[in-house]
């Protein structure tokens, strides 16, 4: 009687741990992030009355008789299959997909979430919404706008709002698309303008003018010699381009652009690239683009797919300021769950590889 009632009691505490786990994932099925659980069960050493007998000449084999002492919680395995993705319009709501977690960190502490409900707090800190800094890898160049090195190690992202970006004067001129191969040779010249960035921040227009004069070859000089402020002056020797039968490029003199200052900036060469025009028929649409730009302010902050926050500034370049960062382990399962939708390393979860969403 006594082990028919030990027995029976065995299944209850069991099943009311079932019952505490399926409690606690109705109560989160709207926290963000969060991963139900699952609680398996087995059974406990039974209790042999007869063991099982081999079979003979006059009898047959008879099996075990066993009876059992209940059951056990074996395993309590939370899941980590993707949830459904729903769009909050805010951009700096982030998710994941696949196995991997966010770094954030409180003090020297080290966490690890699926919970992406992010904000920049009033010192620009990427956080969660208690607070813990989220990890990452933040562009340290001044000059570099387009790279992130992840080869040292990950560190808060901050992006203070009001971030300034020093002007970068223009070194290279590239002209870009198209020139008319049916322009007549002599006809009236195509003009552009090209941007040109002083030292100073200042941005200067300076007129080109392009002519067919002769087949397959095209002059590109200045229009004036002098900018309508009065303080620049220009000077360029005219530069032929020629191209290919083929309508594709084939050479261009290598003469730069001097422009003299009377504003304090310092004297500035550039140097023009026509490898990218062409030459076939159909519309003129060449343009050119400088690699300079103005002084600016950060404008709009977004994050991409890939995780990387990139900054708009008010001159219209746009920086990759940082990539956040994720951590994949051996058995994500076997994290230590600590409260706030947060997890951290354990004995059995291996230890993390850190990296970025699109560096594993």
């Amino acid at each position: 009687m006594m082990r028919s009632l030990f027995s029976g009691v065995s299944g209850l505490k069991n099943h009311q741990t079932r019952m505490d786990v399926i409690g606690n994932n109705i109560s989160n099925v709207n926290t963000t992030g969060f991963k139900s659980s699952r609680v398996n069960f087995e059974d406990t050493i039974s209790q042999t009355l007869t063991a099982a007998s081999q079979a003979s000449d006059t009898t047959g084999g008879t099996n075990p008789k066993q009876i059992g002492l209940g059951s056990k919680v074996s395993a309590i395995d939370v899941n980590f299959k993707d949830g459904s993705v729903q769009s909050t319009g805010i951009n700096t709501d982030l998710c994941l997909s696949g196995n991997a977690l966010f770094v954030v960190k409180q003090g020297e502490q080290t966490f690890y979430t699926r919970n992406g409900a992010f904000n920049f707090d009033a010192q620009g800190t990427l956080v969660n919404a208690e607070g813990l800094k989220v990890q990452g890898y933040m562009n340290t160049s001044d000059t570099d706008h387009s790279t992130i090195s992840t080869n040292a190690g990950t560190d808060s992202i901050v992006i203070r709002a009001g971030k300034t970006m020093p002007s970068s004067k223009t070194d290279l001129v590239t002209y870009l698309k198209n020139l008319n191969a049916k322009t007549e040779v002599g006809a009236d010249p195509i003009s552009t303008t090209a941007k040109v960035v002083d030292t100073l921040g200042t941005e200067h227009l300076v007129p080109i003018k392009v002519t067919k004069t002769a087949a397959n070859q095209w002059t590109a000089e200045l229009a004036k010699t002098s900018i309508d402020d009065g303080k620049t002056t220009l000077a360029m020797d005219a530069t032929v381009v020629k191209f290919k039968a083929n309508g594709g490029f084939e050479s261009a003199d290598d003469n730069k652009l001097t422009l003299t200052y009377t504003s304090g900036a310092e004297t500035q060469e550039v140097s023009f690239d026509y490898t990218s025009v062409t030459q076939y028929d159909g519309s003129t649409t060449i343009y050119p683009e400088n690699d300079g730009y103005k002084a600016g302010v950060l404008d709009t902050v977004s994050i991409d797919e890939t995780g990387t926050v990139v900054g708009t500034y008010t001159n219209g370049i746009l920086r990759r300021e940082a990539q956040i960062a994720v951590a994949q382990f051996t058995n994500a399962p076997g994290l230590t769950k600590k409260g706030n939708s947060l997890y951290i390393e354990s004995n059995n979860s291996g230890a993390p590889n850190v990296g970025t969403a699109t560096g594993f």
